[in-house]
């Protein structure tokens, strides 16, 4: 009798740990779900939105065209605004919208911070200065999204260079390069900005960092894909290592995780996420800041659940930001604009509801 009433509690307790799990799992599919279906929702709807209106079944039937035998009952201006204008930016927005969100929970994961940015080691300044350099020597825009890349690469790489010289490679002191160097840049920036001319050099630059998908084609995406796509698949096959990561340094070593090399891994991804997403679309921010919050909030902070919830959040969050920029009105605003002013209050919603959950 002692020996059932005993093993009934823990009987109980395995099935309630597996119901438990099953609804976890339920939850979490229910999620990736409605994430996808909202992200085509939201793609769809970027390519039938804009001064030159396309029906929404329309513009599906124009799209799956492409892939199906559909009969053409649309004329070839709807076409041409579908496939030539409006694809090309709105797969760039969604590609460079969960490349950020990627790069920011990445970020955020491995430094332990939940307001670290895609941007901490400079590569957004250091792109800039690439992109601006380019600019002012009158190249292409192949070109200007070249230096854009390489300069970002480069000043990461003489942010993490920093730590070795002084030999003390701790996390804090790689913050603080970052933060060094991105000053840096921002004087060399400025050095630029003196030297170009006022009346075309200048507004130039000044568009370009503001951000702007307005004359993405598919060359260019290609151009930055296997940067896009290496990176983030490397990230997604080993997030499980963050989940290891976050629980502290002894602990990670203990379960056999050799801390310099991944993080290493991690910060090499990531930069080159964010670097391409820069000489793609120029400077964005907020959005690798506010999109992980958001996974974090719905699907808790395991990161083989967060991470691909975050790339999805992050695609259909550009896709509504670069829609508003082009039809809000006359003159096409730019990226840097509109993510400022919803990213911003939207964040300080976030902190007040965290602050709210702790009290």
């Amino acid at each position: 009798m002692n020996m059932r009433k005993s093993s009934l509690p823990a009987s109980c307790g395995e099935a309630f740990t597996d119901k438990e799990r099953a609804n976890s799992k339920r939850r979490y599919r229910t999620t990736v779900l409605a994430a996808v279906l909202i992200l085509i929702l939201v793609w769809i709807t970027a390519l039938s939105v804009g001064r030159y209106a396309v029906p929404f079944l329309t513009a599906a039937k124009v799209l799956l065209s492409r892939l199906f035998p559909i009969s053409q009952s649309w004329d070839k201006k709807m076409d041409a605004v579908v496939m030539t204008l409006r694809l090309p930016r709105s797969t760039a927005a969604v590609l460079i919208g969960g490349a950020l969100a990627l790069s920011g929970s990445c970020y955020q994961s491995i430094f332990k911070n939940p307001m670290v940015s895609p941007d901490l080691l400079g590569v957004s300044a250091g792109a800039c200065v690439g992109a601006a350099l380019a600019i002012l020597l009158d190249l292409g825009t192949v070109y200007i999204q070249l230096f854009a890349f390489l300069c970002g690469i480069g000043t990461v790489f003489l942010t993490t260079a920093i730590p070795r010289l002084i030999r003390n490679e701790s996390t804090t002191i790689l913050v603080l390069s970052g933060v060094i160097m991105s000053s840096l840049m921002s004087s060399v920036m400025s050095i630029l900005k003196f030297l170009a001319d006022t009346d075309t050099k200048l507004a130039e630059i000044t568009y370009w960092t503001m951000g702007s998908l307005s004359a993405i084609t598919f060359s260019d995406i290609l151009m930055v894909l296997p940067t896009l796509t290496v990176p983030a698949i490397v990230i997604l096959v080993m997030r499980f290592r963050l989940n290891v990561m976050s629980l502290g340094d002894r602990e990670a070593r203990t379960l056999g995780i050799h801390l310099r090399r991944t993080r290493g891994v991690f910060v090499v991804c990531a930069t080159l996420l964010t670097a391409s997403c820069v000489c793609l679309a120029g400077t964005i921010g907020w959005v690798g800041l506010v999109i992980p919050h958001i996974a974090r909030l719905i699907v808790g902070a395991d990161h083989k659940k967060m991470l691909p919830v975050a790339m999805l959040f992050g695609g259909s969050f550009m896709l509504v930001i670069d829609t508003l920029c082009r039809t809000l009105s006359s003159a096409e605003l730019k990226l840097g604009i509109l993510t400022g002013l919803v990213g911003a209050p939207f964040f300080f919603f976030i902190l007040i509801r965290q602050h709210r959950t702790m009290l």
